[in-house]
């Protein structure tokens, strides 16, 4: 693959998986708004992975907090309120692992790469962000996560399995109309995000071991250029959050999800 495509991609995952305008979605179109070939699922969550260890570097502090949860379970650690984080993740994850699960298993995935299905998804989603931002309210921090809140902000994140939609636009969207404030609806969305993108790598780890030495490679790369910008997108996004509303991405999903009705 071009390396020109790969930085591309890259880019484009980087600042769209963390604002809430749809990165697969995105990805989608790049093969119709320029001369590059789909680059296929395999690259989509090479480039998801990459997202992670951004996730993970940026927010290394809860990370390791979960990690921390994970070891007082097994009794290597003793952090009773990490305890309770940790499993309230893992429960927030269940609904996209096994959508995701059962999408893999009978090979749906490549049905949904439609510009009308992610047209649809960036408006509709994107109006529901808008209204969940502006009807939510500033009260709740991610310390003060409840097993409801998770298993229904992971129901929500469990849609974003579908191009278009967007994984942090939709469950923030959950999150604000629960009552966290932005910038902690954006926190508990990265850090719920961390499992199931960690369950998509382990997929693309089979993927990629009967892969081509070239789409190993690709992979690597799309990887590792999505790691610097997305750490870079996520750093902004969470500066943006503490002086502004949502309103913006709400604008541009609709414009963009209208376009694409329209010319495609």
């Amino acid at each position: 693959m071009d390396l020109l495509q790969l930085l591309l991609i890259a880019i484009v995952q980087g600042i769209s998986e963390f604002l809430p305008i749809s990165s697969s979605g995105h990805l989608i179109l790049i093969p119709y708004l320029t001369e590059f070939r789909d680059q296929g699922p395999l690259i989509d969550v090479a480039v998801h992975v990459g997202s992670l260890l951004a996730i993970i570097i940026y927010f290394w502090r809860d990370a390791w907090g979960l990690v921390r949860g994970g070891l007082s379970n097994v009794g290597l650690a003793d952090d009773p309120h990490q305890k309770s984080l940790f499993w309230w993740i893992v429960i927030g994850t269940i609904p996209a692992i096994l959508l995701g699960g059962a999408f893999y298993a009978f090979d749906v995935l490549d049905s949904f790469r439609s510009t009308t299905l992610v047209g649809i998804n960036l408006i509709v989603f994107g109006i529901l962000l808008g209204l969940a931002d502006q009807i939510g309210r500033q009260e709740k921090t991610y310390e003060e996560l409840t097993f409801r809140d998770a298993l229904l902000v992971g129901l929500a994140q469990a849609l974003a399995l579908i191009p278009g939609t967007s994984r942090s636009g939709v469950t923030m969207t959950m999150a604000r109309v629960l009552g966290y404030q932005r910038v902690e609806a954006a926190r508990f969305s990265f850090l719920l995000s961390m499992p199931a993108v960690a369950g998509a790598g382990v997929l693309i780890a089979f993927d990629l071991a009967d892969a081509t030495a070239g789409m190993q490679t690709d992979a690597l790369i799309a990887g590792a250029l999505t790691f610097v910008s997305a750490f870079l997108t996520m750093a902004f996004l969470m500066n943006f959050l503490r002086k502004a509303s949502m309103m913006v991405f709400v604008v541009y999903r609709v414009l963009l999800g209208a376009g694409l009705l329209l010319f495609f």
